[in-house]
């Protein structure tokens, strides 16, 4: 069975590309279904699981912020506050923390619709991921440099 994911919607709205976002607003970035495989023999989703779904809506935000290539360099923090169950929906969402010369700090939030109460959200896990723009070269870019800038230029 394959997952679905929602890319990035403000709220209500749909995300369209090349058009601004308020990148300081939260954002849906990805909704996925916990699945059997992603458990352990109790039913609770493992929390690798959860922090890469962080780490990939976290990447959206980045990847917007810095127009373009982004790399994790650092999980500042990871609280699992609630357990996560198979067939629960949980919804990822991003906001821009904060920008420095090479990198993005963003924070994401999980929150669960538990498949007993659809109508309930419960806030799961959050974070704060720090990503760094990267060039071609993979090598870190300054955020106004373009893509292919390579590291010997800075």
């Amino acid at each position: 069975m394959r997952r679905t994911s929602v890319s990035c919607t403000k709220g209500m709205s749909e995300f369209r590309p090349g058009e601004p976002q308020d990148l300081k607003e939260p954002q849906l970035c990805i909704r996925v279904a916990a699945m059997p495989s992603d458990a352990n023999a109790y039913g609770d989703i493992f929390g690798g699981w959860l922090m890469s779904q962080i780490d990939i809506a976290g990447s959206v935000v980045a990847i917007q912020a810095a127009n373009g290539r982004v790399a994790t360099v650092a999980v500042k923090e990871m609280r699992f506050l609630k357990p996560v169950s198979i067939g629960d929906l949980v919804s990822l969402y991003g906001r821009l923390e904060r920008m420095g010369n090479t990198s993005v700090t963003v924070k994401v939030e999980a929150y669960a619709e538990r498949e007993v109460d659809r109508n309930k959200l419960q806030q799961v896990a959050d974070a704060i991921i720090t990503y760094v723009a990267v060039g071609d070269d993979r090598q870190p870019r300054a955020l106004n440099a373009p893509l292919h800038q390579l590291a010997e230029d800075f």
